[in-house]
């Protein structure tokens, strides 16, 4: 069918609007390695558009297929365009229904067998920059962090931005949003009594040097805002605080590459 034009508006928002987003609860996805990871994770798809000019590859037509009740637009090459936030746009774009984020006191018992007794969490103090936070989960993916804990007011994660930058990632990632620190300090508590979790905060100015220091399970890896690091409240809760060393002019990393670094030094230990 043609898309109405209240139907459109309401997509053009969930793209651009995180109170749309969060009204409806559904998320905007174009890019073809998005929408298989989307699918891969088996997310509810509540609509697909296409153009109605462009033919379809045999990938796109198996997705509109394999969901016959979705809602499917037939879209014009100008409103696509308008739609799409890519300079050549893929083939397909869907909405889907976002997934229920995982409460803290919940988290420990989600875990797979393994992992409940050795986990690998990441947690990111107010993240303010989408690319950096799809970034991280990409990295988060390759090395297998179980969940990643976001803090206090942040970004929309599930901006359209994040989800393109992630490739995807986002949609396979276990999300835990702490909106007050004393839900987090207990969590903390518990794990460390349940499992020994250590706290790991990453600084320009750890006193701690990852290159003397060994980073593994149990543990809670903690990256601080990109503006402001980590809050004083965070710097306490920490068992350590620990910082790269870099062997150039400029002393600071980007969190997405600090944080992947850090988190390759933990999986290598804990895959080894």
């Amino acid at each position: 069918m043609s898309v109405r034009n209240a139907e459109f508006q309401i997509i053009s928002a969930l793209r651009t609007n995180r109170t749309k987003r969060s009204k409806e609860k559904e998320v905007f996805v174009e890019g073809t390695e998005s929408i298989k990871q989307l699918l891969a994770a088996r997310w509810e798809i509540t609509r697909i558009l296409f153009r109605e000019t462009v033919p379809l590859s045999h990938w796109a037509k198996d997705v509109i297929s394999k969901h016959p009740k979705v809602k499917l637009y037939s879209v014009t090459e100008e409103m696509y365009l308008e739609l799409s936030e890519k300079e050549t746009p893929s083939e397909l774009i869907v909405t889907a229904k976002i997934k229920q984020a995982l409460s803290l006191s919940l988290l420990s018992t989600s875990l797979a067998p393994g992992s409940q007794k050795n986990p690998f969490f990441v947690l990111f103090d107010r993240p303010s920059d989408l690319g950096n936070f799809g970034s991280l989960l990409r990295s988060a993916d390759a090395f297998q962090v179980d969940a990643i804990l976001v803090l206090g007011h942040a970004i929309d994660v599930y901006d359209p931005k994040v989800i393109r930058s992630s490739l995807g990632s986002l949609f396979h990632i276990k999300l835990v949003f702490v909106d007050d620190f004393s839900s987090l300090v207990s969590f903390v508590e518990a794990e460390k009594t349940r499992v020994g979790l250590r706290v790991v905060g990453s600084d320009s100015t750890g006193e701690r040097n990852l290159k003397t220091t060994e980073i593994q399970t149990p543990i809670l890896l903690v990256l601080g805002n990109e503006k402001k690091g980590m809050s004083v409240q965070l710097q306490s809760l920490c068992d350590e605080i620990i910082s790269i060393p870099m062997l150039g002019v400029v002393n600071s990393l980007n969190v997405a590459c600090a944080g992947s670094i850090l988190l390759w030094e933990v999986a290598k230990r804990r895959y080894r």
